[in-house]
């Protein structure tokens, strides 16, 4: 029988443990309120608009709520109906993002001008470090991807 050295185990079990911890979510409605505490009772923190990313951090014993962290590393709580983890989504993690008609700076810019911090996008594609997306209304543009925080 083969030996495995340990610190190839502690890697692999600290790479399930980290990756079964966070999970990538989505708002998928127009507009969802982020609460203090898991329930409507709490005082909303901050609202979302679709395809904000979040990132699944725990839940309620009930399964119904979600603690989630935002692209600022805040944690807040948000109901399980107004999540997706079926897609991919960004948010501008900069004060104004460029946005391009194709993967580089070689690109026009589209119509609608930069996008501001905390415009969330679904993910569409990724090519050489620019990422496709689309917002909640149908337009679609390119971003480089350090600007971006990506669930």
């Amino acid at each position: 029988m083969k030996k495995i050295p340990v610190f190839t185990v502690i890697v692999v079990l600290a790479f399930f443990v980290l990756s079964s911890s966070a999970q990538a979510l989505c708002v998928k409605v127009s507009t969802a309120n982020l609460r203090t505490g898991p329930g409507t009772r709490y005082k909303v923190a901050w609202q979302v608009y679709m395809y904000m990313p979040l990132e699944k951090v725990g839940g309620s014993t009930d399964k119904n709520w979600y603690a989630v962290r935002d692209s600022d590393g805040d944690i807040s709580w948000i109901h399980r109906s107004l999540v997706t983890g079926n897609y991919r989504c960004a948010v501008v993690n900069v004060g104004k993002a460029k946005v391009r008609k194709g993967p580089g700076t070689g690109f026009a810019m589209v119509e609608d001008g930069p996008a501001s911090q905390y415009y969330s996008y679904r993910v569409i594609s990724r090519k050489r470090g620019w990422v496709k997306l689309r917002d909640e209304w149908g337009a679609t543009g390119w971003i480089r991807e350090d600007l971006l925080w990506i669930r």
